[in-house]
């Protein structure tokens, strides 16, 4: 496993942001090379840790025994010198409405090459900006990278919105057992659209009228939706109109958020211009499902591809980072924001 290797990663390369640190740290309990992370989100107007990122730091050191020099809040640089990955029970609390899900995201690719079940908690933002709202980790992520072997049962307890937080997913993960070839380049053929339309602590006309905007449109494009009004406890206001589409061979999710002062119908066109931006693509995986993958392809052995309805920075910046540490190639064709394919090959 090369424990005694290091892998210097730089922070700012690609897309500068978060993603590089999650894929960083997850890889580095994978393979038990240390790792040292230099310019920390150097793309970002607010470089360094931030509560969420610290969060994942002291997650993947948990998981691994890692050794940590510099991990507290605002760092710009850190050393993670791991041991070896145990299964347990762990328990994470981010203390802000940072993302819940990327916290998940950062241990659960370790945490399913331990050699037993483990059990999370998070506490955080369940359904916040700029990052993966559970009901797509739940709903899509997870039933794809079960395909790869990856088994995790996530459940929400409580959500949380911007800017309070406090909600709070558990995840039981169990070990990896790989499955063969992962092929999904053929044209995603729509089954079924479903969907939920969110809120808490505003009328029920905010999340009617998101729900009433998209059944319209998608009835308007001959596509029959069903979508669940729901009501939820939380700490502060917030909605959210989440669609998910199922197709013969892969699942795809788009979602929108609410905000002070954006109308309800606005939020229910975004998530629905998204979806039919992607199945006007001609493509298996949506691009928030294609920037997540790289790193379970990458775990399980073999030759995996897929096409996705937009190569983003965030693909091409996991796929560089993940070279860094395995001995495995990407093939990404397309251009940056067009539709793509993506190979992974053992080296």
């Amino acid at each position: 496993m090369g424990r005694q290797e290091s892998i210097v990663i730089d922070g700012g390369y690609g897309e500068g942001g978060g993603q590089i640190l999650r894929t960083s740290l997850s890889l580095a309990a994978i393979t038990g090379k240390s790792l040292k992370l230099i310019n920390i989100r150097g793309g970002r107007k607010k470089p360094g840790l931030r509560p969420q990122h610290l969060a994942a730091v002291r997650a993947c050191a948990s998981v691994c025994g890692a050794k940590l020099d510099g991990a507290e809040l605002g760092a710009r640089k850190i050393t993670f010198i791991p041991e070896a990955i145990a299964p347990g029970s762990y328990e994470f609390h981010i203390g802000t409405a940072g993302a819940a899900t990327l916290v998940l995201q950062a241990v659960l690719p370790p945490l399913s090459m331990a050699d037993g079940e483990s059990r999370v908690l998070i506490s955080g933002g369940t359904h916040v900006p700029w990052s993966p709202p559970y009901h797509h980790f739940a709903q899509i992520l997870v039933p794809t990278i079960d395909q790869l072997g990856f088994k995790c049962e996530p459940q929400i307890k409580s959500w949380g919105w911007y800017p309070k937080g406090g909600g709070v997913i558990q995840a039981k993960v169990q070990p990896h057992s790989p499955l063969g070839s992962f092929n999904l380049d053929r044209p995603f053929q729509l089954r079924r659209i479903s969907g939920i339309s969110a809120s808490s602590r505003l009328p029920e006309h905010i999340r009617v009228r998101q729900k009433n905007q998209a059944e319209a449109r998608l009835q308007k494009a001959g596509i029959e939706g069903e979508i669940e009004l729901v009501d939820v406890h939380a700490r502060n206001p917030g909605t959210l109109l989440f669609l998910c589409a199922e197709g013969k061979n892969s699942m795809a999710g788009f979602t929108a958020l609410g905000a002070r002062g954006k109308r309800a119908e606005l939020v229910a066109d975004e998530a629905v211009d998204e979806l039919f931006g992607f199945l006007d693509s001609g493509c298996a995986l949506d691009c928030h499902l294609a920037d997540q993958l790289p790193i379970y392809l990458a775990s399980a052995p073999g030759k995996h591809q897929f096409t996705t309805s937009k190569v983003t920075q965030h693909l091409l910046t996991n796929a560089w980072v993940i070279e860094k540490f395995l001995p495995v190639k990407f093939e990404i064709r397309g251009g940056l924001g067009e539709p793509g394919t993506v190979v992974k090959r053992d080296l």
